[in-house]
């Protein structure tokens, strides 16, 4: 697929140092958008600035520091942008971690996968409200198909005492869903002018199966090696630059609507190319998604009415 004319947009993309944000990235370079890639490790991301300009001299593209786990650093890098005046055309929000054996928390306190999958991201789309209604912002939130056999734990969301690392990442990925469709459905409602959808890869070979997997594990988790496998055999698993098209056409495409969900058209929504997906039905209550949202802007400290 091919991505429209981006010239003198301004794009944000979170976790774009490695994996499917650094090819999405990298795609949205090509088309001539301006960006702006907030990372967490600022080696790994110079690498990735790097790489984007050896595949387009002539982009424009700086880093920027965030970490997701600090709702301080959210902030921080929140009031730089708003106060440098520029409307944000673009904002994806693709950074995660994936599956921690063991649970492990935020700097804020907060289950790790809950705290910076899914409300780092809610405070960042928050605070950065000014400059997103400027540019008339599209903004595409990255979610997962496991978000399809999830349900959000009302009575323990931060899973303090029963942690499971599938269950948390599936309740993050569908409170990041239930989020983008909660903020198209607002945005419209108060005349925000904000566009919001989600989107997911599909099961894309990256380094996400053994970062997560691995944290605070003193062997190697199998997640990594069975990936590797799948994608020899040719079997359910995708490269990159399939995996990142169902979210360039939400960031970009003119037929890409909001309060909508994009991913694979293939079977189990395990590869192929971007199509618009039947809502799950875990995300499909309107009760629920309110309920999300106060919970988080009580959480996040971050009140979008005030933005």
């Amino acid at each position: 697929m091919t991505e429209p004319d981006l010239r003198g947009k301004l794009a944000v993309v979170t976790g774009a140092s490695d994996g499917v944000g650094l090819g999405l990235a990298t795609r949205l370079a090509h088309a001539g958008a301006e960006l702006i890639l907030p990372v967490r490790n600022m080696p790994k991301g110079t690498t990735a600035l790097d790489l984007i300009r050896t595949s387009m001299p002539s982009a424009q593209v700086s880093l920027r520091f965030l970490d997701l786990a600090s709702l301080a650093s959210v902030e921080s890098l929140a009031d730089t942008l708003n106060s440098e005046g520029r409307p944000i055309h673009l904002l994806v929000n693709n950074a995660g971690v994936m599956a921690p054996p063991r649970r492990q928390t935020t700097e804020d306190g907060y289950e790790l996968q809950f705290g910076t999958n899914y409300l780092g991201h809610v405070a960042l789309t928050g605070r950065l409200m000014p400059s997103l209604r400027a540019g008339q912002a599209r903004v595409t939130t990255v979610t997962s198909s496991a978000a399809r056999g999830s349900r959000i734990d009302w009575d323990a969301p931060q899973a303090a005492q029963r942690y499971s690392p599938v269950r948390a990442y599936g309740q993050s990925k569908l409170a990041n869903l239930l989020f983008a469709l909660e903020l198209d459905r607002r945005s419209t409602s108060n005349g925000w002018g904000i566009v919001s959808n989600a989107a997911h890869p599909g099961t894309t070979l990256t380094n996400l199966y053994a970062a997560g997997p691995n944290l605070g594990r003193a062997r190697p988790a199998p997640y990594a090696a069975i990936m590797k496998r799948l994608a020899r055999w040719g079997m359910l698993v995708q490269s990159v630059d399939a995996g990142l098209r169902p979210l360039l056409y939400a960031a970009t495409s003119p037929d890409a609507k909001g309060g909508r969900l994009y991913g694979p058209d293939g079977w189990g929504e395990f590869t192929g190319w971007p199509k618009e997906l039947a809502l799950y039905r875990s995300a499909r209550s309107e009760v629920d998604a309110s309920r999300l949202w106060q919970l988080s802007e009580r959480l996040t400290g971050v009140t979008f009415a005030a933005a």
